[in-house]
């Protein structure tokens, strides 16, 4: 016979790369959303996902942000890994998408975005009516964003500035 015990012993998790790694950690995070859908906060999480294959690295990540009025949340992914819309299977592709944050100011529009490895001289930026479309490779790094400015701005060049891999691009209104 064996003696009763008065604590469960936990199911053992694979918490490296796989796949018990990964659902753990959404799993922390919808616990998170809770507890920032309260506060107005921004959570942000990401993180390298690791193969059995040679060379396959994948960035992945999403920023859920929250006090938006009008208690909205907005999700928004980040990284390399997508999901092929033809064929339906996921797949690592060569540009990330950096994560953006935009601030309608007073006088000016400020966009923000975290491109690590990269300097000013890496960018290029083109603004189509109110679609801002960023650029930026250094070496092995590439990245590519489309952002939705929220207000006109001025046909007057931005002012562009980039420290440790964050960008800051102003443009007046």
């Amino acid at each position: 016979m064996s003696k009763s015990s008065n604590h469960k012993k936990e199911p053992e998790r694979d918490m490296g790369f796989g796949l018990g790694g990964i659902l753990k950690g959404l799993g922390d995070l919808v616990e998170k959303l809770g507890e920032i859908a309260e506060s107005g906060e921004q959570i942000s999480r990401s993180g390298p996902i690791g193969g059995e294959g040679k060379g396959f690295q994948g960035i992945y990540g999403f920023t859920v942000k929250t006090g938006l009025g009008d208690d909205k949340m907005r999700v928004e992914p980040f990284g390399n890994i997508r999901k092929d819309r033809a064929s339906g299977h996921t797949v690592v592709q060569e540009v990330r998408e950096p994560v953006v944050d935009i601030f309608e100011e007073e006088q000016h529009v400020l966009i923000v975005a975290e491109m690590p490895g990269i300097s000013v001289e890496d960018v290029h930026i083109e603004l189509a009516q109110d679609l801002l479309t960023i650029v930026a490779e250094h070496g092995a790094k590439k990245y590519r964003k489309e952002v939705l400015l929220p207000a006109k701005v001025s046909d007057a060049p931005p002012q562009v500035v980039c420290h440790n891999g964050v960008l800051e691009i102003r443009y007046a209104k």
